[in-house]
């Protein structure tokens, strides 16, 4: 007979490696959407660092990584960084990291939503296939959250289809330029020199990139169901961390080679969309126009799909805690993923996106825009957290790591991070074209959202000790039953 979904309370463990776990981590950071998206708006600022600072901000992650991935062996649940805040600096700070992983999570898969009705609805429109941008978004929607349902195996096979084929496209634009000998200026190394990266426009670039990086937590996330999680997880951080960093470095440093190092700015300025339509066409032919808006969508979709996948999970092992709705942590009979989440999540998604249309809000200029640049600062209040946590989770647990990896690395990553946190809060209203009060308070609604997770677990711990002593402990019961 099989479990039912109520009872089982852990997923399918040894169902995926590193390679679905590098597909995850990668399609979430949506390599297509995010170069075409995100680093024409950076280069139209003036500054021509581009790819240096995704050389600098990928160093940055790596030596976070260090004692990210040293503390997996101990910490591969699918709470990712609510499991790892609270082994470091205890429960109330875990389920305040934990309230802020969801909302920027949230936060970003609405946006992107959003920008896929758009871009679908322009690409459609003109076939006579006239609908509104959130009928789209809704439609993605459903097919998302199926392919959620379906078993983990299932989801990292076409993450990876999608990832493959959007890398394609962009390295064969790089090697076309590196083999025609550049543009104007032939081939430098310009956007890579310390007086190009930091130059006026630094702030802003930095915002672009570190968005650009939101998501490779997924690693940790998918330990649950990871082939021996203890080489399986490091592994995979350093790979995909490795590989969006080479990736969009090369890229970025290829358009400037194509336009020209002073010529960039201004055909960035010129049309934001059109700025690497035109140079992959004009270095691989005009049908590259053609493949590339079809892999723009399933970039969306692919990256839609990562975060769906990641946030199903937070669900799940709140749900198993029992700070959520305990029905969240039930498992599908058949295909081991935590499909109540999933639905869930998917009916939340559906009613803000229909919020939206209802205020009558820009799918991109706001829905977009905010949403990404709120999930940005998010992201880093929570790696903040996490290094610290690192720090004194080693600092009181008998380990046979260095001090290098586990002291000193999260350390610099910590306050390089911080660093990071108030550079891209001071520069909001440039990443969102919004001089909004709203938007300048982001920094603040993340500090809200922090204290109330750390006031609800405070008050969990005053009312309901003994819900408050199982949190971060169902894990190790669910394993001890698997």
């Amino acid at each position: 007979m099989g479990t039912s979904p109520v009872a089982k309370r852990s997923l399918a463990p040894n169902s995926i490696g590193v390679a679905h776990i590098v597909f995850f981590v990668v399609a979430a950071a949506a390599p297509m959407a995010a170069v075409v998206g995100a680093t024409p708006p950076a280069f139209a600022f003036g500054n021509i660092g581009v790819p240096g600072a995704f050389l600098l901000v990928g160093l940055l992650y790596l030596i976070f990584s260090a004692g990210f991935t040293a503390m997996a062996r101990n910490v591969s649940s699918a709470g990712g960084f609510y499991t790892y805040i609270s082994r470091g600096l205890g429960r109330p700070l875990g389920v305040s990291g934990a309230f802020l992983a969801i909302a920027t999570y949230f936060t970003i898969q609405i946006g992107i939503y959003a920008s896929l009705g758009v871009f679908t609805h322009a690409a459609l429109a003109p076939l006579g296939v006239d609908l509104p941008w959130w009928v789209w978004s809704l439609l993605v929607l459903l097919a998302v959250s199926w392919c959620g349902q379906r078993h983990i195996v299932f989801s990292g096979r076409l993450l990876g289809l999608c990832m493959i084929a959007e890398l394609l496209i962009l390295s064969l634009f790089a090697v076309g330029v590196i083999l025609h000998g550049g543009g104007p200026d032939g081939l430098t190394m310009a956007g890579l020199k310390p007086i190009d990266i930091f130059s006026p426009g630094i702030g802003v670039t930095l915002v672009f990139v570190v968005s650009a990086f939101i998501g490779f937590e997924a690693t940790v996330i998918f330990g649950e169901e990871a082939s021996n999680p203890d080489k399986a997880i490091p592994r995979a951080t350093i790979a995909a961390v490795t590989i969006i960093t080479l990736f969009y470095a090369l890229v970025s440093w290829a358009v400037i080679q194509y336009y020209g190092a002073s010529n960039v700015a201004s055909k960035a300025n010129a049309s934001l969309e059109a700025f690497y339509f035109s140079a992959i066409a004009g270095t691989l032919g005009e049908w590259s126009i053609v493949a590339m808006n079809m892999l723009l969508l399933t970039s969306f979709f692919a990256c839609l799909l990562s975060f769906h996948n990641t946030l199903n999970r937070y669900f799940f092992a709140l749900g198993r805690d029992g700070l959520l709705w305990t029905g969240l942590s039930r498992i599908h009979d058949t295909n081991a993923s935590p499909h109540i989440a999933g639905r869930v999540q998917a009916v939340l998604v559906a009613a803000i996106l229909i919020g939206f249309t209802v205020i009558n809000a820009d799918p991109y200029a706001v829905v977009f825009s905010w949403m990404v640049a709120f999930a940005g600062i998010g992201i880093l209040a929570i790696q903040i957290l996490v290094s610290i946590s690192i720090i004194a989770y080693f600092g009181r647990t008998p380990h046979d790591h260095s001090a290098l990896r586990v002291f000193v690395a999260p350390s610099v990553a910590g306050l390089a991070l911080l660093a990071a946190f108030i550079q891209v809060s001071r520069n909001l209203p440039l990443l969102t074209g919004s001089e909004s009060m709203v938007v300048t308070m982001f920094p603040v609604f993340v500090l809200v959202i922090a204290a109330a997770g750390v006031a609800i677990a405070l008050r969990i711990r005053r009312t309901n000790p003994a819900l408050y002593g199982r949190l971060d402990r169902t894990f190790a019961a669910a394993t001890a039953e698997a």
